[in-house]
């Protein structure tokens, strides 16, 4: 019998072209490979510009782009665009996240593309969708920013961005979501079709729970510090050895559960404080005494307690103890990734699990070009004409990249 890590991937089978860069495209079609499809990266030929990245967006590379191989072509040449069209007859889908009206200019529209092949599936992340804003340029920040929720990160007058790429992760998410999507569908039409994600419209999904607030109550919601919560305990408390600890008592449960461990017998027995909507109102009663008895326990202790009765918490935490979390390495979710330097990370996979498969590292983050000449000569091209385009500049391939020291 196969085992479960040895069976097929749900995606196997499935080639896709990923014109990629920076965070949207390189984390939707990362998604695909994790899932199993051939992703072929298609790069210029100075490479992916995220690839000498410093400072905040250093490891953007090495982090969305495992699972792929990687192709050097000079898109702005004839020979180059020559090379993508016949790649594009074998492939299922491509993925491309330039400025708008790039890929229109170099000849590479999805008009031009789905006549050579009909059953293509084109996506396009783009910063906005169709509409007056669509030419505009955009970026994670600007968009959360327009869409509201740097507002409602940040305290009043101090918007402030997400600290994660969200937005661009989300709509790379969405653009795999369509990518699939389309997929199914050409099953029954036989056809492909253009899709688009953006940044934009991934911002305004995002922030539709507090527009609903608004709509429902006629109040605007205030930023997330200054909330009115909705749960009398929803927030983070300090424990008598220092450490921080979010609880979110949310339910009848849990706070019997508090009262009784607690030892607030007089609590659990007000006929004020009965329903979740009552406690919420006595938030100014009912924190005090909270914090002083989560202030009274060690770390540990309170942490123990929580478990045990099932109240929702959570410690916390810096992105470098994920390193060390045990249920993360006990699940086997963070997967080595070999980085530009050779040396090894830990990093989270995408987070599903499949009949109990968890998808894995099948090919670390490519070198640029390192697959150029495997790539050419499964599309058909001979070695005579592999080396040609070598030659006049049309492609790279690893061992001709200068000044590459990767391993």
């Amino acid at each position: 019998m196969q085992s479960k890590t040895a069976q097929r991937q749900p995606l196997e089978g499935i080639r896709i072209l990923e014109l990629g860069h920076t965070v949207m495209g390189p984390s939707c079609s990362m998604v695909l490979a994790d899932l199993g499809a051939d992703v072929i990266k298609v790069e210029p030929l100075e490479g992916d510009r995220t690839r000498a990245n410093v400072g905040f967006g250093s490891a953007l590379f090495p982090v969305f782009n495992r699972n792929k191989r990687s192709l050097s072509v000079d898109l702005k040449s004839e020979a180059g665009k020559a090379v993508l069209l016949k790649l594009v007859t074998g492939a299922d889908a491509l993925i491309e996240n330039f400025a708008h009206g790039t890929m229109n200019r170099l000849g590479l529209s999805y008009a031009v593309l789905s006549a050579t092949n009909p059953r293509l599936v084109y996506c396009s992340l783009k910063g906005f969708l169709s509409g007056p804003f669509e030419k505009r340029a955009a970026l994670d920040e600007i968009v959360q920013f327009m869409g509201g929720l740097a507002y409602m990160t940040g305290p009043s007058g101090m918007p402030l961005r997400a600290g994660a790429s969200v937005v661009d992760i989300m709509g790379g998410m969405f653009g795999a979501l369509g990518i699939m999507a389309a997929l199914r569908e050409r099953e029954t039409t036989g056809r492909g079709q253009e899709i688009r994600s953006a940044l934009f419209e991934s911002t305004a999904f995002l922030v539709a729970q507090h527009m609903g607030q608004e709509a429902l109550t006629g109040i605007a919601p205030p930023p997330m510090p200054e909330k009115a919560s909705s749960w009398a305990v929803y927030d983070p408390f300090q424990t008598a050895d220092g450490r921080t600890v979010f609880v979110g008592i949310t339910s009848d449960n849990h706070w019997r559960s508090f009262c009784k461990e607690f030892g607030e017998e007089a609590l659990l027995a007000d006929p004020t404080l009965k329903s979740n909507p009552q406690r919420a109102k006595a938030r100014d009663r009912i924190m005090p005494v909270v914090t002083a008895k989560f202030a009274a326990e060690s770390f540990d202790s309170l942490v123990e307690k929580l478990e045990r009765l099932t109240i929702p918490f959570g410690p916390l935490a810096k992105p470098g103890d994920l390193f060390e979390d045990r249920h993360l390495n006990a699940g086997g979710r963070l997967l080595n990734i070999t980085l530009p330097t050779g040396k090894n990370a830990k990093i989270p996979g995408i987070p599903l699990e499949m009949d109990g498969r968890k998808p894995q590292v099948r090919q670390q983050p490519p070198r640029m070009g390192e697959h150029t000449l495997a790539v050419l000569a499964e599309a058909g091209y001979s070695t005579q004409q592999i080396d040609e385009l070598v030659k006049q500049g049309i492609v790279v391939a690893d061992d001709k990249v200068a000044g590459n020291t990767a391993n």
